[in-house]
């Protein structure tokens, strides 16, 4: 925390000074001797919901009659280009803030010989019941037509305009107040006409109208509400089941009130015993809490009746609540005798594991303590707006500034250690790991806290730069002023901070499922190695509930957006449920296990030394069949033609033999089931196999995905920089990708023996055949709203192309016992498949490769403009 500090004092001992405005100069538009020779405007909506209209505006001034002309030439940065520019595009003594108009850049201005033009193209989202001011025209958007009218300067009103032209882009004029020069069903010209006299109405389509209720209305906001509900009902479905009641007291006995109350903080009540479900359901039903706090904070009724020093407090408060209700500690090690016996072996243990908890207490209730104390203490001088008032501003500064960072700590740190929690209940780490927090919790928190700081200070920076972007973007062509605008930002960006934080903690939910997921596995190892003869063939019931969950949160979330329909957010989760539920039950019947039956898997891959003998048999049956194919290509060395095929049906009569079963199905052979069991011995382990591939695999597409979302070209890095979560978002979206594929990889390892198919590849189409059918129906309820789809499509041939590598390496990891017969993984992939098999399978992947590029070369090529 002293960091956080120290940076804030840096901050604003670093910070601009704020400067005075000056007066607008004298435009002289007297002089000023111009006309404008085009001045057009375009609707269009690109694929997206919004419409989006255009203004280009060319202006040519006579350079010897206006004086202002030659400052058009000088620095961006220079006082007289924004005086000239200032009077030319907006008027005399205009102090116009444009905050939906946006610039891709600068007005292009040329000299020739005695003439200068100005040619300025700016764009505005119409996303709101509002009027817009866009170049020189005025756009009235409302609930039924829109009104557009030509608005120019006071500077432009009295020259010549020899070409004005609307082009509507799919919206109706219904009507015109003056006489067109030529029209048709795309365009209205006029020339030589003065501005007045131009005014349309137009009638937007009904899909526009729908995405205008939709923004305009908070529809939104309740389709983000509705994935709370529909999420935390999801995992009170899936956590209930798992709650274990503790054992009923012995008779005569009685719980002491110490006892009592510690397990009902422990573990939500007293008559249930500590497991992850207790923590998944108090995850559940807090961060519904916390989210629907932020909901109405944010946009909701009573948050608009607090102040900001109001809402400070609420905020810390909830983060200290998430901090402590988590506890991120482990479990207490109760005596194994009464302390009353006088045994004091286990007393140093029960010690040693509460320090962790001292730590986490202590530290988080620090901070808060911190940023308390800046809001109550009198030096910062900070009232209910917190806006600092001089004299003070310059200890207000930094009051808000530790504030800020105190703030986006807390919640970081709240998010982290919930993340840890469910890590540590569903014994997802390294045993090593649990043991180093457990002997140095303050080591481990230094070390942790000073990582977290350096991501609230970088999100500061962040938002500060995008902050400043905007201010400029906003403010062209003003003078500097003194307004608030430093602590206006400092008491704006902690609250966006967190909104956008709290929006990924579907992570956190992700790893609830994975913790309890594990709990029931471990549980079922157990079992199974109580009952000989007993296998696992993948998650059932629960677990593959449970494993539904994950494929919904990991990839399902990648779309819910289509077509503004962000409504069906909640619905979204469950759709993609449905559809893994669908492949399943469809492919089921066609797996390989289930056609060979459960009394083959029991026998022959119950034990390590019978699935040992089975790949020999694969071996064998692979060697068997290249030597059939070199007699079938003219190689006669060895065997004949009838031994070989009788060696292969003696090795499959004695399959059969070895445990008295019926027949294999004749398309059923010895290595499919051998490649459908995969490199583990049980499903989980498949699992996490899978999941380590595809993150690995998928690290390319994710930094290319990237690319194509945010930086591909200027204007998309223009968007980025302006908005505050740009540069943070970068980061985070490949983070969400590499989860995505490994959550991808996850679910195809967890259902390699039930997916159906009898090459791995095959399996992986299945499994993306599950994630694109709520795409498609996503695409076609987009075609509807006359929507894009945006990079639907190329993420789903991209998580084909990383589940189809993984499935090839994880055949290649079932065989890993071969690999000191081949030099190379890719002489042993090339037997794996033999000959023919492996080129059809290398065709295949190409051919995915093959389609993902040209996808992509269509849409990075295509128009990029952001939806701003």
């Amino acid at each position: 925390m002293l960091s956080l500090v120290i940076v804030a004092i840096m901050c604003v001992v670093t910070w601009p000074a704020e400067a005075t405005g000056n007066a607008p100069d004298d435009c002289q538009a007297d002089r000023l001797a111009a006309r404008v020779s085009r001045a057009e405007i375009r609707f269009a909506h690109h694929d997206q919901p919004f419409v989006q209209a255009t203004s280009d505006t060319s202006i040519v001034v006579e350079a010897d009659k206006w004086p202002l002309a030659r400052d058009l030439m000088l620095g961006e940065d220079s006082k007289g280009y924004r005086t000239a520019m200032r009077c030319l595009l907006r008027g005399p003594g205009s102090s116009e803030i444009r905050r939906d108009e946006w610039r891709y850049s600068e007005p292009v201005v040329t000299a020739e010989k005695n003439q200068v033009t100005v040619d300025y193209t700016a764009i505005a989202w119409l996303k709101d019941y509002k009027q817009v001011l866009l170049g020189p025209w005025r756009i009235d958007v409302k609930k039924k037509n829109w009104t557009l009218r030509l608005q120019p300067p006071t500077t432009l009103v009295k020259i010549p305009w020899r070409h004005i032209e609307v082009r509507l882009g799919g919206l109706s004029a219904t009507r015109i107040s003056t006489q067109v020069t030529s029209a048709d069903e795309k365009r209205l010209v006029w020339s030589e006409r003065m501005p007045r006299d131009v005014r349309v109405e137009v009638d937007p389509p009904w899909q526009r109208s729908v995405a205008l209720d939709n923004e305009v209305g908070n529809r939104s906001k309740v389709g983000a509400a509705s994935w709370w509900a529909c999420v935390t009902l999801l995992i009170a479905a899936v956590a209930l089941p798992v709650l274990r009641p503790y054992p009923a007291p012995a008779p005569g006995t009685r719980r002491q009130p110490v006892q009592r109350f510690r397990r009902w903080v422990g573990s939500g009540g007293t008559t249930f015993r500590e497991s992850p479900a207790i923590a998944v359901l108090q995850w559940a039903v807090l961060s519904a809490v916390v989210a629907l706090m932020l909901f109405l904070l944010t946009w909701g009724v009573f948050g608009k009746g607090l102040t900001p020093w109001w809402r400070a407090h609420i905020v810390i408060a909830a983060a200290l609540a998430l901090v402590l209700v988590a506890r991120p500690w482990p479990r207490v090690v109760s005596p194994a005798v009464p302390h009353a016996t006088g045994d004091q072996s286990s007393r140093p243990e029960d010690v040693r594991n509460r320090r962790p908890a001292r730590a986490v207490i202590w530290t988080a209730s620090v901070a808060a303590f911190l940023g308390l104390l800046v809001l109550w203490m009198p030096l910062f001088g900070l009232p209910a707006e917190l806006s600092p008032k001089p004299p003070s501003t310059a200890r207000g500064l930094v009051g808000l500034t530790v504030l800020g960072l105190v703030t986006l700590w807390l919640w970081l740190a709240a998010i982290a250690a919930w993340a840890w929690r469910f890590l540590q209940e569903g014994d997802l780490v390294p045993r090593s790991w649990t043991r180093t927090w457990n002997r140095a919790p303050a080591r481990c928190l230094t070390g942790v806290g000073a990582l977290l700081s350096l991501v609230a200070v970088a999100m500061t920076a962040s938002f500060w730069a995008a902050y400043e972007h905007q201010q400029r973007r906003v403010r062209w062509l003003m003078e500097p002023s003194d307004s608030d605008a430093y602590n206006q930002f400092l008491a704006w960006f902690p609250r966006t901070g967190i909104t956008w934080l709290y929006a990924y903690t579907w992570v956190v939910t992700g790893l609830a499922f994975l913790a309890l997921m594990h709990f029931r596995v471990k549980e079922e190892k157990g079992r199974l190695a109580r009952q000989e003869g007993q296998v696992s063939l993948g998650p059932s019931g629960l677990e593959l509930l449970l494993t539904a969950a994950v494929f919904s949160l990991a990839l399902g979330l990648r779309h819910v957006a289509f077509a503004n329909y962000i409504l069906l957010y909640g619905l979204w989760l469950f759709l993609n449920i449905l559809s893994l539920y669908l492949v399943l039950a469809v492919g089921r019947r066609r797996s390989v296990l289930r056609q060979v039956g459960e009394t083959f898997c029991a026998h022959w891959l119950s034990t390590k030394d019978r699935r040992s003998e089975l790949l020999q048999k694969a071996h064998e049956y692979r060697d068997l069949h290249q030597r059939l194919y070199g007699v079938d290509h003219g190689r006669t060395e060895g065997a004949t033609r009838n031994e070989l095929e009788n060696h292969l049906r003696e090795q499959r009569r004695s399959l059969i033999a070895a445990y008295g079963g019926s027949p294999l199905r004749p398309q059923v052979s010895v290595m499919d089931i051998a490649m459908c069991w995969g490199p583990e011995d049980h499903w989980w382990d498949n699992a996490l196999y899978a999941a380590r591939l595809a993150f690995w695999f998928g690290i390319p597409f994710s930094a290319a995905l990237v690319w194509l979302n945010s930086v591909r070209d200027d204007d998309k890095w223009f968007a980025t920089l302006h908005d505050p979560i740009g540069i943070p978002e970068i980061v985070v979206t490949f983070i969400t990708f590499q989860v995505a594929w490994a959550g991808g990889g996850f679910v195809l390892g967890a259902l390699w023996r039930l997916l159906p198919g009898h090459r791995s590849p095959v399996r992986a189409l299945s499994l993306t055949v599950a994630y694109a059918i709520p795409v498609s129906l996503g695409a076609w309820a987009a075609s509807i709203n006359d929507a894009g789809v945006g990079y639907a499509f190329l993420n789903v041939l991209l998580l084909l192309i990383v589940l189809t590598l993984t499935s090839m390496w994880m055949d290649m990891a079932t065989f890993s016992e071969e690999r000191l017969f081949w030099p190379t993984r890719y002489g042993l992939l090339l037997s794996i498949y033999q000959v023919r098999g492996f080129s059809t399978q290398v065709a295949y992947l190409l051919t995915q490769v093959t389609a993902a590029v040209l996808l992509w070369r269509q849409l990075s090529g295509g128009d990029s403009k952001p939806r701003l």
